[in-house]
């Protein structure tokens, strides 16, 4: 059963991947450029005194062109989904029967959106997605650790909220609310106490900055969306029974 449901993990992962990957594409891409663009410009301004050998030195730092960077992004999403697939599957495996609703396309769908919640929105919120011409490259150690942090975080609070809604009695409305609110309490204690990071440079466009932010947050519901539903239409279409061959 488990090898079954990793296999359906991993390819229906893998298609998820691939349709966020144009979604990723469509919207995020030109986003992207304008950024590019803007760093470029500013480059451009910075060294304008010398601006044969700033042409020279950014050329030189480019190791992968744009165009190649975009056909990556198809093998980023798709190995994307391949792992995460995977692992939901064994995560699902271990749930299936003892948490969560009791048919298998509805525990799919909640434990999705869960997994939405705790490892994607709860960081963003915290730590939003920068464009290539935000961020300091001296900080992105720190920068990766606050942000595996507030994962860390998300997970915990998941946990915490699923147990807490066990224990509540009194009907599904005193479970909901009780399971929300575990969940979002050490999610707003620790975005309180860690530090905020905030590195983008005087007179970047806010616009900008915020499409290509939704655009980040949208390629990521897009993935679970289309993983979640595909996923539980699968578990749920397995667990019908046979139908019988009719008779001669």
């Amino acid at each position: 059963m488990i090898r079954t449901l990793l296999v359906r993990g991993v390819l229906l992962g893998l298609l998820a991947g691939l349709v966020a990957g144009v979604f990723a594409f469509a919207a995020g891409e030109p986003r992207i450029d304008d950024a590019i663009a803007l760093e470029q410009a500013a480059a451009t301004t910075e060294h304008s005194h010398d601006q044969g050998a700033a042409a020279h030195e950014h050329d030189e730092g480019v190791e992968v062109s744009r165009g190649a960077q975009k056909a990556g992004l198809f093998l980023a999403t798709g190995l994307y989904g391949l792992a995460v697939g995977g692992v939901f599957a064994l995560v699902y495996a271990g749930l299936r029967g003892r948490v969560g609703p009791r048919s298998d396309g509805g525990l799919a769908l909640a434990a999705a959106g869960t997994a939405f919640a705790a490892v994607i929105l709860v960081p963003f919120v915290k730590y939003p997605a920068n464009p290539p011409a935000v961020g300091d490259p001296d900080t992105i150690t720190s920068r990766t650790l606050l942000y595996l942090a507030m994962i860390g975080v998300g997970l915990l609070a998941a946990v915490i909220a699923v147990t807490t809604g066990r224990r509540v009695g009194g009907g599904p409305w005193p479970r909901w609310i009780a399971a929300v609110a575990a969940f979002l309490a050490p999610v707003v204690v620790a975005a309180a106490l860690l530090p905020g990071v905030n590195e983008v440079p005087d007179g970047f466009p806010a616009t900008l900055l915020w499409q290509f932010r939704l655009v980040s947050l949208g390629t990521q519901l897009v993935f679970w969306t289309v993983f979640g539903v595909a996923f539980g239409w699968a578990c749920d279409r397995a667990a019908r029974p046979a139908r019988a061959p009719a008779p001669a």
